[in-house]
C-alpha cells in the first residue's frame, strides 16, 4: 500500500509539472513544489527530523518521508517558507513558469494567515507547542517575513510579479507588524533599548526559548529589526524613536577592538583593532553579557559554559558595526532625527 501511495505521489507531481511542460523549469523550484505543505508553508525538517535538503534526489523513499510530514511542521525558523517564497518568485520571473508563482502566492497566503492579531508572527504555525507559538524575532523569523511583505509594497526584488491584490494585504500586515515591534522594544526606566529574541504571544513580554536562549536583550535579532524599520518610507515619530534608541544602545554597549573567533576546539574573543563586537544576549536590567547552557543555567562569562555550548553557538558577533558606522548615518540624512 505504501509503495502505491509513493508512486501516486510521483505521478501527481509529474502531472502537475506537465501542465507547464512548455515552460522552462528549475530543478530546485520543482523540488520546492513537492516539499510545500498543504497549508502553504514549508518545513525546515521532515517528520523523521531530517533536514530539508533541496540538493537531494527525490527518491521514492524521500518522497514517502515528505508525504508523511504534517502541516504542523510548517515554520519560519531557519528561513523556512521565506526562502522558498523568495526563490520561487525570482525563478518565476526568470522562467515565467506559472506553477512557481502559484506556489509562492500560496506561501504568501500562509504568511498572512499566521500573523497574530497583535501583529507578531510565531516561529511555527499552526503548531503551538512549547516556544513555537511565541512571537519570534529569533534568527530573523519575523523580519524575513516582513521584508517579503515590504518588497511586495515597494514592488522590489522581483515581487512586482505577484498578484496586485497582495499589496493592500501586505500594507495591513506591515502596519500591524510595526506596531508589534514598537510595543515589544524593551525599555529601561523609560529609555528605549533593543529587543528580545522572542515574546509571549499574549502578554507580549520577553520569553525564553531553548535552555540556552534565555529571556534577554538580543543583539543579532535587534540589528535585523532596525534594518527593517529603516526600510520604511516616511517613518512615523515612533519608528524614528525606536531606531534612534536601538542604535544608541548598540553604540553604548559595543566591545571595541575585539572580534569573536568561533571553532569547534575553543571559541573566544580575540583582539582586533579594526573590529567591534557584541554578545548575543544581554541581561535586560544590567546590560551585561549573559550565556545560557543546556542545563538552564545562566553564566556571566563565556568560559563558564560547557565545552559543547561554548563552541557550538555564535555568542558574539559584529551585528551592529555597519549599522552604527554606515547605515544609520545614511538613514539620518534622509529621515532626520
Amino acid at each position: 500500500m505504501m509503495k502505491i501511495k509513493i508512486w501516486l505521489t510521483l505521478i501527481c507531481t509529474c502531472l502537475m509539472l506537465s501542465c507547464y511542460a512548455q515552460q522552462p523549469t528549475d530543478s530546485t523550484a520543482d523540488k520546492m513544489l513537492v516539499y510545500q505543505l498543504g497549508n502553504g508553508g514549508w518545513p525546515k525538517q521532515l517528520e523523521d527530523k531530517s533536514v530539508v535538503n533541496y540538493g537531494a534526489t527525490l527518491t521514492p523513499e524521500l518522497l514517502a518521508r515528505i508525504k508523511a510530514t504534517k502541516d504542523l511542521h510548517a515554520t519560519f525558523d531557519n528561513k523556512a517558507t521565506s526562502r522558498e517564497v523568495v526563490y520561487l518568485v525570482q525563478t518565476y520571473k526568470k522562467t515565467q513558469n506559472k506553477a512557481y508563482l502559484a506556489a509562492a502566492e500560496k506561501g504568501l497566503d500562509y504568511i498572512l494567515a499566521a500573523q497574530y492579531a497583535n501583529g507578531g508572527w510565531p516561529q511555527y504555525y499552526p503548531d503551538k507547542s512549547s516556544y513555537r507559538s511565541e512571537i519570534t524575532y529569533n534568527d530573523d523569523a519575523m523580519i524575513n517575513v516582513l521584508n517579503i511583505l515590504q518588497d511586495i509594497v515597494t514592488q522590489k526584488n522581483d515581487f512586482e510579479v505577484v498578484n496586485p491584490a497582495y499589496i493592500k494585504k501586505a500594507e495591513t500586515a506591515i502596519a500591524k507588524g510595526v506596531d508589534c515591534i514598537i510595543k515589544t522594544q524593551v525599555k529601561q526606566n523609560g529609555i528605549l533599548t533593543i529587543w528580545a529574541a522572542q515574546y509571549d504571544k499574549d502578554s507580549m513580554l520577553p520569553a525564553k526559548a531553548r535552555a540556552f536562549e534565555p529571556a534577554s536583550l538580543s543583539t543579532s535579532e535587534s540589528a535585523g529589526i532596525v534594518r527593517f524599520l529603516m526600510r520604511l518610507k516616511n517613518p512615523s515619530p515612533e519608528v524614528k524613536n525606536a531606531v534612534a534608541g536601538a542604535v544608541k544602545w548598540f553604540d553604548a554597549y559595543k566591545i571595541a577592538g575585539y572580534r569573536f573567533d568561533r571553532n569547534k576546539n575553543i571559541s573566544a574573543l580575540v583582539a582586533d583593532n579594526s573590529s567591534m563586537t557584541w554578545a548575543r544576549f544581554y541581561d535586560m536590567e544590567k546590560n551585561t553579557p549573559i550565556f545560557g547552557d543546556r542545563d538552564n543555567t545562566i553564566k556571566t562569562k563565556l568560559e563558564e559554559l560547557s565545552p559543547e555550548r561554548r563552541n557550538g553557538y555564535a555568542w558574539y558577533g559584529n551585528w551592529g558595526q555597519k549599522l552604527i558606522e554606515k547605515e544609520y548615518p545614511k538613514w539620518l540624512t534622509i529621515n532626520g532625527k
